[in-house]
């Protein structure tokens, strides 16, 4: 349940709707837009008078919610949150956000050079996987702390921000320390155990939509770290698992416009791992800013063919800066920014 309050209501209207929720058993979350204060019933409503509720001065109307997330709904929060990922880069907001790198750190050479040219052509955050979850056990695994500390190498270098991936619950007070935006990948979309110590924390989560997961179940999964009492959480669609295998996973763009309507949270879009096809992201990323993301996360490498990790879907620089050209005039004709 949520209670709109009129324009221009008084402390006094304020104080008395909110005893009035909490009689019925609730904790009331106060959501405070640009034009419109929210209280939002945290628990079961069944509890409280809706008549009564409306006829409250002060209160505009009352509506019940039907979608099982609460922090994370539209209707709790009706404006769009913005977050702060490092002094001076948000996302969210009029700007979209690129963050570019490779796949994986392989060398301080190959990660702080990649940094060096992906600043230069307007990324505002440094990507790198550390700690690699693979299908294969035989596959690259990824240099773990040591790949974490050539990424804080090429973050003093570039001052860029930086995120990557996590994998373990035990990692994240170490992660919360040295990384900028932490990373839970599809595979931990709904690893609870993991989201519960992300929501402890007061650090931006980039939250990677499940494999074959709905948009719901997605959401449910950014009310883990929201209810935890982190509020910087950055939704992140990356494709999905579909019958189709000419392309690695299947790019759905629809979920952006679904998620925007639904919820207040910053949607990005990560078109490498939704196509698995390097010719294929500087289109999916047009279409992807098109559609109304927040945000771009994209693979580049200066050397694709001999890459450890997906070098099939990772750009080369000089693509990077022709996508990035491309993005700004996409960006203007919907009202948005590079």
């Amino acid at each position: 349940m949520v209670v709109i309050m009129k324009p221009g209501f008084t402390r006094e209207e304020l104080d008395h709707a909110i005893l009035e929720m909490e009689k019925g058993g609730v904790k009331v979350m106060i959501s405070k837009g640009s034009e419109t204060t929210i209280l939002g019933a945290e628990g079961n409503a069944a509890g409280i008078d809706t008549e009564k509720m409306e006829s409250l001065p002060g209160v505009e109307r009352v509506m019940r919610v039907s979608e099982p997330y609460k922090k994370a709904n539209r209707k709790y929060h009706p404006d769009d949150t913005v977050v702060e990922l490092a002094p001076g880069v948000t996302v969210g907001g009029k700007k979209l956000l690129v963050a570019a790198g490779p796949c994986s750190v392989e060398s301080e050479a190959q990660i702080t050079g990649i940094a060096e040219v992906v600043k230069e052509t307007g990324a505002q955050v440094l990507r790198g996987g550390a700690f690699k979850p693979r299908t294969s056990p035989y596959a690259f695994q990824g240099m773990g702390y040591d790949g974490l500390e050539l990424l804080e190498k090429a973050r003093a270098a570039t001052g860029l921000p930086v995120v990557t991936e996590i994998m373990n619950t035990d990692d994240v007070d170490y992660f919360a320390e040295h990384v900028d935006v932490i990373q839970v990948g599809a595979r931990n979309m709904q690893n609870f155990d993991l989201l519960k110590r992300l929501g402890k924390t007061n650090k931006p989560i980039l939250l990677k939509r499940g494999l074959s997961s709905t948009i719901e179940e997605w959401l449910m999964s950014a009310e883990y770290i929201l209810a935890g009492g982190n509020p910087n959480v950055i939704l992140c669609e990356r494709g999905i698992r579909t019958f189709e295998t000419f392309t690695r996973n299947t790019l759905d763009l629809s979920a952006v416009l679904a998620v925007k309507r639904q919820s207040h949270l910053p949607v990005m879009v990560d078109p490498s791992h939704a196509s698995g096809q390097a010719w294929m992201v500087e289109r999916m990323s047009l279409a992807a800013i098109a559609a109304g993301c927040d945000g771009l996360i994209i693979e580049v490498h200066n050397d694709p063919i001999h890459a450890l990790c997906d070098g099939q879907q990772s750009i080369t620089p000089e693509q990077f800066q022709a996508l990035m050209e491309k993005a700004a005039t996409v960006a203007g004709c919907v009202g948005r920014e590079v």
